[in-house]
């Protein structure tokens, strides 16, 4: 990182040599002005007003303009021998609690270098005194050709200075509340203490500049010749007409986002008495599933229905078998009545034949 100022800080009686480098870079893109007819660049001129032409910029001073109109010049001599104290220092005129600092006053933040092997060790003497006292020096330094307020504080293993505005900078809020009297009730701080709960935290690391990348998309299309995306059209919402929805919808499209299930109390009212309140649906947060153990019940179920199965069969068969015992024995049974039944026949009809051979017999005697 490149320095933009070369002091030192001033800490009591001891001068720690530093450079001060940006803490912040911008990432916006930027445009050019063209004349749409034919493409040209646009471009500014620095053009005197008594001679009516451009002049270039070892030319151009400074003036103050006073209240007449006249133009006061003053030059960088004259800036130089300004009575400032702070014109190469960072004076540390305080160290307080960081709260007593008011966030509307920050302004530029910048990390302070240390300059060189012998600052080494008064630099590393100032941060760790910030860290243990858990407190923020305020100092005075100029920049830019004005005096300026700073708030110096430990990132890391850096010192870090943050610009501050000065107390008669930061307008106060008058006019800005709302100057009716309104009554907010505890349901709906239960339901906003709800909805910030559901809301939970974030990384700030995950946050990016979602219209930079959408500019850059539509960038890209334009010089491959290509037409732009599209942009999807919003989520028409309602009319905001009662308090109380809007929180419970807000909350219900929380939980939803979260991947939670909204209970039935934190929805809308189902009666339709309401209409829907304006709702801005948050994106979906990439969860990551866990893994249940496999289920053993159904296997076992399944096993005790085959074993069901193999005794349902084994029973039909031995039903089967008994059955076919049954009838072989039946038939035996009637093998035998049949032939004990011709056995019978034939010795009657044998007793009968005797008595005739007995009669022949006879005759022939005679």
């Amino acid at each position: 990182m490149r320095s933009i100022w070369n002091g030192a800080i001033s800490f009591g009686l001891v001068s720690i040599p530093i450079k001060l480098v940006n803490a912040t870079e911008n990432h916006s893109i930027s445009f050019r002005q063209i004349h749409t007819e034919d493409g040209g660049r646009i471009r500014y001129r620095k053009v005197c007003e008594l001679e009516e032409k451009e002049v270039s910029g070892a030319e151009i001073g400074k003036a103050y303009e006073d209240a007449d109109g006249s133009m006061i010049p003053i030059t960088d001599e004259d800036l130089s021998h300004l009575p400032l104290p702070t014109a190469r220092t960072i004076e540390i005129v305080a160290f307080v609690p960081a709260d007593r600092i008011d966030p509307l006053q920050m302004d530029a933040a910048y990390y302070l270098e240390a300059g060189g092997a012998p600052a080494a060790k008064p630099y590393t003497l100032l941060r760790e005194a910030l860290k243990r006292s858990n407190k923020v020096a305020v100092a005075k330094f100029a920049l830019r050709g004005k005096e300026r307020l700073g708030m110096l504080r430990v990132v890391g293993d850096a010192i870090a200075m943050h610009g501050l505005l000065w107390p008669d900078e930061v307008r106060a809020p008058e006019g800005v509340a709302p100057d009716t009297n309104v009554t907010v009730n505890d349901k709906e701080l239960d339901l906003a203490d709800a909805l910030m709960d559901t809301l939970g935290e974030i990384d700030i690391e995950e946050l990016h500049d979602e219209y930079r990348e959408a500019l850059e998309e539509v960038v890209a299309a334009k010089a491959a010749g290509e037409a732009p995306p599209q942009s999807p059209e919003p989520a028409r919402g309602g009319k905001v007409l009662d308090l109380m929805a809007a929180l419970e919808k807000s909350v219900q499209a929380a939980k939803e986002s979260r991947g939670e299930e909204a209970s039935q109390e934190d929805g809308a009212q189902e009666d339709g008495s309401q209409e829907d309140a304006e709702v801005t649906h948050l994106p979906t947060r990439k969860r990551t599933a866990k893994k249940s153990p496999a289920k053993k019940s159904p296997a076992k179920k399944t096993t005790g229905k085959k074993t069901a199965a193999k005794k349902s069969t084994a029973s039909s068969s031995s039903s089967v078998k008994k059955t076919a015992s049954k009838s072989s024995q039946s038939t035996k049974n009637q093998s035998t009545q049949k032939s004990t039944a011709k056995k019978s026949t034939a010795k009657k009809t044998t007793a009968k034949q005797t008595p005739a051979k007995k009669t022949a017999s006879r005759r022939r005697s005679a």
